[in-house]
């Protein structure tokens, strides 16, 4: 989505290139990830751990499958309420106000997680499946309606916005895990909301920056009102289309690469030696295994910006550079890192006692997710973009819903393929992901023509800026 002519781009007042308000957004978005990314690194742990009385380490002793299954589920769910949270944005209350809404739903679930109950552990989640419905698709409208059409900072804008989220996902992954490990996992929890509560109080004081930005546009004196009654044109349903076929590169991508939360993050704790020769402050010389969530998010801080440049001379040399181009690339990338958990699987030994003999090296984790990382950075900021390039104003917070939901049924699908690895194995399910993805990416390519012809130009760039 994008202002009109007779909203204020000319006066919004700019840090380092690009509207202050960015930086709000950045920092109320990192806060929200630091207490979703806290969340996810220990839940399925805690899910998995064994039950022990009046213990702050007791779990609820679920299998593995059962374990992948829930997690598998609700972060679909968790994604999915994007839909009728961009809806609501879009005709009843605007983006502005549904991400305060979410805000403080995020706020009392996170909070309610801290409490060493059964009824406290569900509620909680209830409420973030809510919340992130009604945050997460529409502060990500909100930042690409800080740029007017064609503005070439709008891409540089969504790489810096999702520097923002992994800076908090780095941070809750390490930091929550950590608690989680010394204080119990309620605690872990605790500290995830905590960050919720911050980031609401940075976006309440940062509003006085996003004047005309996330309004809702059915009202009366809206100058987009006009726009709610019209029917879409010819070149807004080709758009459209291409958004929705674009939603299965989405779909694909997101149901290899959130194995992290599920099946690797398993793997992690149950094959993989994390013993170091040395002791570290406050874990000892045994890595937790949920730390190794906040991998993925220290690769984007430090490569972010270095990727979004490469992409952005890559342009500028009149190569191929479409969105779509860059997401087929990053499901490539992506897919190829998993063959580096093929061959860590090959590295587990099981003993005659039916017990693991040896355990895979912490490296090939480390370099499967430095590819994971890679190709998100190809596929995920560019993908944000180009729905608030192509979507119709109107149904600006609802597609960026869809993608969000496609996201979602990504995540499912990453739980049905972790339930799958108990049957056939982490070497033929790691391998299997790694030739599906790089042959799905091979197809896009080859497909590329077509689907671009349905934008309409929608991504050329204005030379002015």
């Amino acid at each position: 989505m994008t202002n009109h002519d007779n909203d204020p781009f000319k006066d919004q007042p700019e840090l380092f290139g690009h509207p202050v308000g960015l930086y709000f957004l950045f920092f109320t978005e990192m806060w929200e990830r630091f207490s979703y990314y806290g969340m996810r690194a220990i839940l399925t742990l805690f899910l998995a751990a064994p039950i022990l009385l009046n213990d702050p380490q007791s779990g609820y002793g679920w299998s593995n499958a059962e374990t992948l299954s829930f997690y598998g589920t609700y972060t679909m769910f968790v994604y999915l309420t994007s839909i009728p949270g961009g809806i609501i944005a879009d005709r009843y209350i605007g983006q502005k106000n549904a991400v305060m809404l979410g805000g403080l739903l995020l706020c009392a679930g996170h909070g309610i997680l801290a409490i060493n109950q059964e009824w406290a552990f569900f509620s909680g989640l209830v409420l973030i499946v809510l919340g992130v419905g009604f945050l997460k698709p529409n502060i990500s409208t909100m930042v690409g309606g800080l740029y007017k059409q064609g503005d070439a900072r709008r891409d540089k804008g969504f790489y810096i916005f999702y520097i923002g989220i992994n800076l908090g996902a780095f941070f809750g992954a390490l930091l929550v895990g950590i608690v989680a490990a010394r204080y119990g996992w309620h605690a872990g929890f605790g500290l995830a909301g905590i960050g919720m509560a911050l980031g609401q109080i940075v976006y309440i004081y940062g509003l006085r920056y996003l004047k005309g930005v996330g309004n809702f546009i059915g009202k009366a004196d809206s100058p987009d009102k006009e726009l709610m009654k019209k029917p879409l044109t010819k070149v807004e349903k080709d758009r459209m289309l291409v958004m929705f076929l674009s939603f299965l590169i989405i779909i694909v991508f997101w149901g290899a690469f959130e194995q992290a939360g599920g099946l690797m993050s398993l793997y992690t704790e149950q094959k993989t030696d994390r013993t170091l020769s040395f002791a570290l402050p406050l874990i000892g010389n045994e890595v937790p295994a949920a730390i190794f969530q906040s991998i993925n998010a220290f690769f984007i801080i430090v490569l972010g910006t270095a990727v979004g440049s490469f992409w952005y001379k890559w342009a500028k040399k009149g190569k191929e550079s479409s969105s779509l181009f860059k997401m087929a690339i990053g499901v490539i990338i992506m897919g190829t890192g998993f063959l580096f958990m093929s061959k860590a699987s090959t590295e587990v030994v099981m003993g005659d006692n039916g017990e693991l003999a040896q355990k895979s090296a912490m490296i090939w984790l480390t370099l499967a997710y430095l590819f994971h990382t890679i190709g998100e950075l190809c596929a995920s900021p560019v993908a944000l973009s180009f729905i608030t390039k192509l979507a119709p104003v109107k149904y600006a917070s609802f597609m960026m819903g869809a993608y969000f939901a496609a996201t979602g049924i990504g995540n499912k699908l990453a739980g049905l393929i972790g339930e799958s690895a108990a049957g056939s194995g982490d070497f033929q399910t790691f391998t299997g992901i790694a030739v599906f993805c790089v042959l799905f990416g091979i197809l896009v390519l080859a497909i590329l023509k077509p689907l671009k012809r349905l934008t309409h130009g929608a991504e050329e760039l204005d030379p002015t800026t």
